[in-house]
């Protein structure tokens, strides 16, 4: 089977995107199946799609490129190169597979890049928009959201499964009103070497960007809590790139200086380490579609706090609920601070942790996917 992957997240983005590409085309040219993975690469030499930098984002833009031909497209992404994909899938009739892995509406609101990425979505696929229409994606609030709903639909038409990475992004299909199947497969961890047992420990960590999408003011709220009661308590927050100037300052207003330790992002191998020298992630995050450090965390024997109800379930929806609560500072804290003193609820959420992402490995996740590509080829009459 020749596969066709479209993803606009550069090699080495701290991002679940790109990582879940890359696994899953890895997973893939393993088990035999030939696999282009089309995705940002520089501007001036081989190696991906020629794209450039935009400036003060870790986003790299895709150029114009000719993909060669494939049996099944899958897209994991809505920009110049994931567009592509669904042009290219159009043009040479076979299936498209599309996985919804970043919540859009989520996010519109918050970067300016994404109204207009949707205005030039609607043009790529011709949904022959008035310019009236256009210009309702400068209107923030309702009035954008209704427009990249009818963007959405739009893409959904053209998708014969779309995946969504756990059952909240899944339900969150409902508005585009999707004719295409839907799959709920959330994308694995390999396997991680778990750390030492941890026990009376104060080091609380969270991984990943500490942009306004991250609800990293909740994280800080809630840790002023745990201090009151843990006052050697400490919060290390990894992965942190942009706005660490504002971040400084929220922690310096909140009293927090010298209980919170600001890193940068650092090579994904070197991430189990902090996993390992922590004793609860704290997850604040409410507009993740999956979030694969939640998965890692577990695979290392770290015990997880989730505030978002809505990812309780683990992937392969194996085992017990995640440990989650309300997205507020007090039940965040509370749990928190549960968390760090109940022996016996780390013992079992450590436990469950682990054998979930036992029981949700690579395999099963190839297995599922490739069954997908078969379905949608044998429907296409191309099987």
């Amino acid at each position: 089977m020749k596969i066709a992957h479209f993803c606009d997240s550069q090699p080495g983005r701290p991002d679940g995107v790109a990582r879940s590409a890359e696994l899953t085309v890895e997973l893939l040219r393993a088990a035999g199946h030939q696999v282009d993975l089309y995705r940002p690469g520089p501007l001036l030499s081989r190696g991906g799609v020629r794209s450039i930098p935009v400036p003060f984002r870790q986003v790299r833009v895709g150029l114009p490129f000719t993909p060669g031909p494939a049996d099944v497209v899958h897209v994991h992404s809505t920009g110049p190169i994931g567009m592509t994909g669904f042009r290219a899938a159009a043009a040479w009739r076979v299936p498209m597979v599309l996985t919804w892995h970043t919540d859009l509406l989520a996010y519109a609101d918050m970067f300016a890049e994404i109204p207009v990425g949707a205005a030039w979505c609607a043009l790529r696929l011709g949904l022959g928009w008035s310019p009236r229409e256009f210009l309702e994606l400068t209107r923030p609030g309702v009035v954008r959201q209704d427009r990249l709903i009818e963007l959405g639909k739009g893409m959904f038409a053209r998708a014969a499964v779309a995946i969504a990475p756990s059952a909240k992004t899944a339900a969150g299909f409902a508005v585009f009103e999707p004719a295409a199947e839907i799959r709920v497969l959330p994308t694995p961890v390999p396997p991680i070497a778990p750390g030492p047992e941890r026990t009376g420990g104060n080091v609380v960590l969270s991984v990943g960007r500490a942009t306004a999408e991250k609800n990293p003011e909740l994280l800080l709220q809630a840790f002023t809590r745990v201090m009151a009661a843990r006052p050697d308590a400490r919060l290390v927050l990894l992965g942190v790139s942009r706005q660490r100037r504002h971040l400084t300052g929220r922690i310096t207003a909140l009293g927090l200086a010298g209980h919170v330790e600001v890193r940068p992002p650092v090579p994904h191998h070197e991430v189990a380490a902090y996993y390992r020298a922590a004793d609860v992630l704290a997850f604040a995050s409410t507009t993740d579609t999956q979030s694969l450090v939640l998965a890692e965390a577990e695979a290392t024997g770290l015990p997880v706090v989730v505030a978002d109800p809505g990812l309780a379930v683990r992937p392969g929806a194996a085992g017990a609920a995640r440990f989650t609560c309300e997205p507020t500072p007090d039940a965040f804290a509370a749990a928190l601070l549960r968390m760090l003193s109940d022996e016996a609820l780390r013992a079992g959420v450590t436990g469950e942790g682990r054998a979930a992402v036992a029981a949700y490995s690579p395999d099963v996740f190839r297995g599922c996917l490739e069954e997908i590509y078969q379905r949608v080829l044998a429907a296409s009459g191309r099987g």
